[in-house]
């Protein structure tokens, strides 16, 4: 087989693995959406058949009666916050970092990125007795400053990278025209770092939008409760209600496949930003 052949019949089996790779995390999707719409007779009975009737009400009533409506308010709150403070401040720790150089630089940085690596699990009970100490359980800052936290590592490393690829020169020359750290930071900075702050607002969204342990271990009150810890309250109150419980998995988990789906060439061009100056 001669070279362009070759090429042709390798991408078209590369293709096909993608497919079939893709598949088998979309259909248990789309099945999910499925049953929404059948009883539970049917679901047990026959799991992937098609449903009869396409009654949308189910959805409304797992938005209302299942309390799904202030979970998700909770929820989208706890992220913008989140998301917000981790684009702040990893942008401009990021600029610190490749633009200043100062005794512990490298070593807080070192510190940042050891924070990649080490799970919840290794400080939960200096961070639990922390917070009973400043008294934030059962807030909504019980869960955005630890969620901050976990997101600051990842940004301020791609950040950092990517900042590290842009000329040196640049600056300085907005230093010659008397532009301040603030001025570089806000007409320069920000805009080189689009496509990493997309990367690290997805990523971030993501976490802080299905992060369980520490909502289900810091806020008791219903009033607060994030989505995954409402959505196991959703199951248990409608343990055999398989309808609404798929209904209110398809309303939490649609908008995040969209934010990945519309942000996908932003993610990509923010992880490769940097790897080649």
């Amino acid at each position: 087989m001669e070279g362009p052949a070759r090429s042709r019949a390798f991408g078209a089996v590369f293709h096909l693995v993608l497919i079939v790779y893709s598949a088998v995390f979309f259909l248990p999707l789309i099945w999910m959406a499925m049953s929404a719409f059948k009883d539970n007779g049917s679901i047990l009975r026959s799991p992937f058949s098609l449903p009869t009737e396409w009654d949308f009400s189910v959805f409304v009533t797992a938005w209302v009666d299942g309390g799904l409506g202030r979970y998700a308010v909770n929820s989208a709150i706890v992220t913008a916050v989140t998301t917000g403070a981790v684009l702040l401040l990893g942008s401009m720790a990021a600029y610190a970092f490749s633009r200043f150089r100062f005794g512990a630089d490298k070593l807080l940085l070192g510190l940042f990125t050891l924070g990649l690596i080490l799970p919840v699990q290794s400080y939960f009970i200096a961070q639990n007795t922390l917070f009973e100490w400043l008294s934030l359980k059962d807030s909504r800052w019980a869960l955005i400053l630890p969620y901050t936290a976990f997101g600051l590592p990842l940004a301020i490393w791609l950040l950092t990278a990517s900042l590290a690829s842009v000329p040196r020169e640049l600056f300085e020359a907005a230093r010659v025209d008397g532009a301040g750290d603030w001025t570089i930071y806000r007409a320069i900075v920000l805009p080189l770092l689009r496509p990493g702050l997309a990367t690290v607002a997805v990523f971030t969204v993501l976490a802080a939008w299905n992060e369980f342990l520490l909502a289900l271990l810091y806020i008791q009150d219903d009033s607060l409760k994030t989505i995954p810890v409402g959505l196991l309250a959703f199951s248990t109150r409608y343990v055999t209600d398989y309808r609404l419980l798929f209904a209110a998995l398809t309303m939490v988990t649609v908008p995040m496949v969209a934010v990945y789906t519309l942000f996908h060439r932003q993610v990509v061009a923010g992880l490769t930003e940097g790897s080649m100056k």
